[in-house]
């Protein structure tokens, strides 16, 4: 049976028209006369047997009917020009892969790393997508996540990773000499919005007194947190793994032990049928591995952070 499918013209003439709200606007924009808008719009709406726009005079107007077509159409041109883009990019003969990744796993850990993967893989082009909650992998577009250990990957094939433990941080000029714990509770706290609760179960894992546990100011990501230590603005309780660079070089300094159970895993979740770039995704999480394996030989000398599982 053959597709009710408009064509492309008809499709780009609406959007352009649809979203500026004008003919004669979409007509210069696409370098058409304003009776070829007109027109293809025509052939548009009778392929789909109802009008699109109310006609006023000489002015038109997107009825409720074009209104809720014009997003989906929109939406369709979008998705298929990143399709487009994303099929140039890639080389000839080579693989692709789509990750979501958490933010500041990617932007801290994962991303400064990939070099040395692009040196094994130079054919398998790598596309990164930040996602800061767990999502429905099937249909998602995505091959695979890395993110924290959580129920809504049941059914997918899950790969542990490491773990995460956290650290207080802070600026170097911060400090005296006065009594640690007190200067703990002095200083002001940086917290993150989706875990309220870590400084106080720091706390009394620590034995250290907090006049109030829950004062300071609150970010959404670790990044965001680490910038505000980095800067000054008070100490900060991030994963150690995050700010191995920033406490060699003396940017941030962490006198405080690190928390025994204020940790996450991280793993790599897949899809349980397998899929065209299985290759690709196999090259890629024997890399991870093994970059956590010799992140974690690294720290043999030190109290362990990364834990391989």
């Amino acid at each position: 049976m053959r597709r009710k499918l408009p064509s492309s013209a008809s499709l780009l003439a609406f959007e352009s028209a649809a979203r500026h709200g004008n003919f004669a606007r979409a007509a210069e924009e696409l370098s058409l006369t304003e009776g070829a808008i007109s027109r293809q719009i025509a052939r548009l709406e009778s392929l789909l047997s109802c009008k699109l726009f109310d006609r006023v005079g000489s002015r038109v107007k997107l009825n409720p009917v074009g209104i809720r077509y014009s997003h989906h159409v929109r939406e369709m041109l979008e998705r298929l020009e990143r399709d487009t883009q994303y099929i140039c990019g890639i080389h000839e003969g080579g693989q692709s892969l789509e990750l979501a990744v958490l933010p500041t796993f990617s932007s801290r850990w994962l991303i400064p790393r990939l070099n040395g993967f692009r040196a094994l893989h130079p054919d398998i082009t790598l596309n990164i997508a930040a996602r800061s909650d767990p999502f429905i992998l099937a249909g998602s577009g995505f091959d695979a996540a890395i993110h924290f250990e959580h129920p809504g990957w049941a059914g997918m094939n899950v790969s542990f990773l490491l773990e995460e433990r956290l650290i207080p941080v802070c600026h170097p000029t911060l400090l005296t000499n006065a009594d640690m714990s007190q200067q703990l509770n002095g200083l002001p706290r940086i917290h993150r919005r989706q875990n309220p609760e870590a400084w106080h179960h720091y706390a009394r894992q620590n034995g250290i007194a907090f006049d109030n546990p829950s004062q300071g100011d609150r970010y959404d990501l670790h990044e965001m947190a680490i910038a505000a230590a980095i800067t000054g603005q008070g100490v900060a309780l991030v994963p150690r793994m995050y700010v191995e660079k920033e406490l060699q070089d003396g940017l941030l300094v962490a006198p405080w032990p690190e928390s025994e159970s204020l940790s996450k895993k991280f793993c790599l979740v897949k899809p349980t049928v397998s899929g065209i770039n299985d290759r690709a995704l196999q090259a890629f999480e024997t890399w991870l591995q093994v970059e956590i394996t010799s992140g974690t030989a690294r720290t043999d000398n030190k109290k362990p952070v990364l834990t391989c599982r």
